[in-house]
């Protein structure tokens, strides 16, 4: 592993630590009720309202049509996501340090599995949310689902959700690119 293949590693894991600092998933709702909107920021370790009451108003209308309230501390992803996150970064930087060239595709291919079961977690527990709805809500529409996309916008009866990456994923998406740039940028030095 060349140099530059190294720190482009070292840069493509310590990139990843940045994910703590931003939301890695934001869903916008808008509604007649939240003229400005209302917001839902799912960050690796935990789901906060995008203002301060944002999460308290979802929950308050999910409760009218039926859906479970979003309690943080019940989601076992946002208590073992950090640790993940945390090792992709520690085993890239040793892949980096140890030079480690035929890890690096390793690395690569582990990471976008991770990212792939993530969205089709995010999936899942977005169809369980919006489907498996409690049958004496106040509000019932007959064969309405209120499953928000994954990615994009959706209208559920009067609220646009939108559903698009944040800037943690964002960041992710940059990890996975440095690393593959170190991969190309050492494949071609060594056929040369």
């Amino acid at each position: 592993m060349c140099n530059r293949s190294k720190y482009l590693m070292i840069a493509s894991a310590l990139i990843l630590l940045g994910v703590f600092l931003f939301p890695i998933w934001n869903i916008n709702l808008e509604a007649p009720q939240y003229p400005e909107g209302i917001g839902l920021r799912i960050w690796v370790n935990q789901v906060t309202g995008e203002k301060e009451f944002d999460l308290k108003n979802i929950n308050g209308l999910n409760h009218y049509i039926g859906m479970k309230p979003i309690v943080p501390d019940a989601i076992p992803e946002l208590k073992y996501m950090p640790y993940i996150l945390i090792f992709l970064s520690l085993t890239g930087m040793l892949i980096a340090f140890l030079k480690m060239k035929k890890m690096l595709l390793v690395w690569i291919v582990f990471v976008l599995v991770v990212i792939s079961i993530g969205l089709y977690d995010f999936y899942i527990w977005g169809y369980d949310y919006g489907h498996n709805l409690d049958p004496t809500a106040p509000i019932k529409v007959p064969n309405m689902s209120y499953q928000p996309p994954v990615i994009g916008t959706k209208k559920l009866l009067n609220i646009t959700a939108t559903s698009l990456p944040g800037l943690g994923s964002i960041l992710i998406f940059i990890s996975v690119a440095l690393a593959a740039t170190s991969f190309i940028i050492d494949k071609k030095g060594k056929e040369k």
